[in-house]
């Protein structure tokens, strides 16, 4: 049983995390996993849990909450009809088989490896928030065959290497190749689950050593727990928030945010 003097403060930084996160995706639209995994990484670093799996254990608990917060998700935005289930179906097997690929990448990597990408790719995600135009194409509609399978393949491997539901990645891919804005967003939601099941599963078997109390192979459960029943509080204040004011010079505050956390990421590996 670990210490209440180490315990206490752990469960109130977590909530305040949760909270946070909830607010963010719900304003924002964003997933809450890039928010989670360097606040975890944090949390769990102030609080003296450094090994060299931490980063591990940031993401498989950050793509725990996924499983729950996206199904939530996909069924709220497939009852207004939001959700395109033949982009979603058809790439669905690809996204799962890259993010599996991801997982066992992830294993095998040290956590200041980790630190690296989730670095380097939050910097091309907040650049990209900050300054991507709607108008931007690649094509006219999704791709298919190995093109399909290689770019789906592609936001899964990399969604979990960020600990992510698949939106960061998702969303922008969709949105290049003229799929309206409101549908990318909705059926990006449903790549959260093709991503979180198959990499929880692989995680829970992880043994980690020098995790935060409570951690079954890699996923931390009072993390978990916590952040779930945070979101599902807060998430529905960020929506409101979000209709009554122009979120866009938000994002714009949010992408230089992340883009910060990321480069502070680099900096610790580096060093400095």
């Amino acid at each position: 049983m670990p210490d209440a003097s180490l315990l206490i403060p752990m469960i109130a930084l977590l909530a305040v995390i949760g909270a946070f996160a909830g607010v963010i995706a719900g304003l924002l639209g964003v997933g809450g996993g890039i928010v989670l995994v360097p606040a975890f990484f944090y949390a769990f670093g102030y609080l003296g849990y450094g090994g060299p799996q931490l980063m591990q254990v940031c993401l498989a608990t950050s793509l725990a909450t996924i499983v729950v917060t996206s199904l939530r998700s996909v069924l709220a935005h497939h009852k207004k009809g939001a959700v395109d289930w033949q982009i979603l179906r058809t790439w669905a097997p690809a996204i799962g088989v890259g993010a599996v690929i991801g997982v066992f990448t992830a294993t095998a990597l040290k956590s200041v490896t980790l630190q690296a990408i989730f670095g380097v790719l939050g910097i091309i995600v907040g650049l990209y928030m900050a300054f991507s135009r709607s108008d931007w194409r690649l094509g006219s509609e999704m791709p298919k065959g190995a093109k399909r399978a290689g770019l789906g393949g592609m936001v899964g491997f990399l969604s979990v290497l960020m600990g992510i539901g698949g939106g960061s990645f998702g969303v922008p891919l969709m949105s290049l190749y003229n799929t309206p804005i409101h549908r990318a967003v909705a059926t990006a939601s449903g790549f959260g689950m093709t991503i979180a099941v198959p990499s929880v599963l692989v995680f829970l078997f992880l043994p980690v050593g020098g995790a935060p109390p409570y951690t079954l192979g890699a996923v931390n459960l009072p993390a978990f727990a916590l952040i779930f029943a945070m979101t599902m509080i807060t998430t529905p204040w960020g929506v409101k928030l979000a209709h009554a004011m122009d979120p866009k010079p938000l994002k714009r505050v949010f992408a230089v945010f992340i883009t910060l956390v990321a480069l502070n990421m680099l900096r610790k590996v580096l060093g400095y």
